[in-house]
């Protein structure tokens, strides 16, 4: 009965979104304008830019666009990812504003139980 109870009160906690970024420095060295829309000729400074993932556009340190990155380019090739210390062609979805010192952050938002979060925080407090 205990174990019916448990999961009647965890399902009315509200979800926990937790958010992992994969790095912040992907910075927009130039721009070019191709038939799928504007494109940002990017340096990876820090972590990895991975096709298909969530991206933040921020412009001098504040946010301005939020969307998916459509397109990744090494050379001419596509990519499915590219790694810190090396050049690229990014595209953002819907997104055509790309200026040289904009700044790509990929990150990836996933939603747990209240259960599941509590845990892993008590998992990771015994580890100190």
């Amino acid at each position: 009965m205990s174990d019916e109870l448990k999961k009647a009160m965890e399902g009315l906690l509200e979800p926990v979104v937790t958010e992992r970024t994969w790095g912040a420095r992907k910075y927009a060295t130039r721009s070019a304008l191709k038939a799928q829309g504007r494109i940002a000729g990017c340096y990876v400074v820090d972590g990895i830019l991975k096709r298909d993932a969530q991206v933040r556009v921020l412009r001098e340190g504040a946010v301005i666009y939020t969307s998916k990155l459509n397109s990744l380019k090494r050379f001419k090739d596509d990519a499915s990812e590219v790694r810190t210390g090396f050049e690229c062609g990014a595209g953002v979805a819907n997104f055509n504003d790309i200026k040289v010192g904009d700044v790509l952050e990929c990150f990836s938002v996933s939603k747990m139980s209240a259960a599941e979060a509590a845990g892993q925080s008590g998992g990771s407090a015994g580890k100190k």
